[in-house]
């Protein structure tokens, strides 16, 4: 489950500098040199996160960062704004249209990886990269392992996948539509009722220690992991 980033910067050498260092830091990253081509990138495909710089040719990033958290596909991205303006009202206007964090140039890179690690951790702790447990139930997504009362489950990557977002956003109930979104990514096209296959999937390889139950069926509605 590695995290998508969208660099949205025109100048080569600061996206090639954000780039390099985001892949080494285990990130996949899609490159923008445009509020327009970033625009095409999230078309394509919703990112996990956003560096933006501010100074774009054509629409700002401030006034692209509106436009995101006005659209509700794409509110909920979080965003990072790079920008070389360092004025605190800069830094005002760009938290003010929907920034997370606010990054001045020139930066550390390394700073930089870690801003992104921290809003990932806040915004979309299922995207951090760390270990979650729900009582006996342990995932690492990390390691890809996933241990129930002290045994190993063996899980296929769509079923790891499900119950890592489960149990990273328990006792809330998803329809079939917001799953196929949220494990599969919204630019699949696949039935909803592919949903139902991979949960009897999973609730079969958690059975033997008793947390398929944690696997709920809401009547009418969706699906629901029980963390209590």
């Amino acid at each position: 489950m590695t995290p998508t980033i969208l660099v949205v910067e025109d100048e080569p050498a600061i996206q090639e500098l954000v780039v390099i260092n985001l892949k080494h830091a285990g990130f996949l990253v899609v490159r923008a040199g445009s509020a327009e081509e970033a625009d095409s990138a999230i078309r394509a495909a919703l990112p996990d996160l956003i560096v933006l710089d501010w100074m774009l040719p054509g629409q700002s990033g401030v006034a692209l960062a509106r436009k995101l958290r006005a659209d509700e596909r794409t509110r909920e991205i979080p965003i990072i704004m790079l920008t070389a303006r360092v004025h605190e009202e800069d830094k005002v206007q760009g938290l003010d249209a929907g920034a997370d964090d606010y990054v001045t140039k020139p930066f550390s890179p390394k700073e930089l990886v870690a801003r992104v690690r921290a809003v990932l951790r806040r915004r979309a702790p299922h995207l951090a990269g760390e270990a979650v447990e729900v009582g006996s139930l342990q995932i690492n997504p990390a390691t890809h392992r996933v241990v129930a009362a002290g045994q190993s489950v063996d899980l296929g990557p769509t079923e790891f996948r499900l119950l890592f977002f489960f149990m990273t956003h328990a006792e809330r109930v998803y329809t079939r539509a917001q799953l196929l979104d949220e494990v599969w990514g919204d630019h699949v096209f696949i039935e909803e009722r592919t949903v139902d296959v991979h949960i009897r999937r999973l609730r079969a390889a958690l059975e033997p220690s008793g947390h398929h139950e944690r696997v709920e069926t809401v009547r009418g509605t969706g699906y629901r992991f029980r963390g209590a």
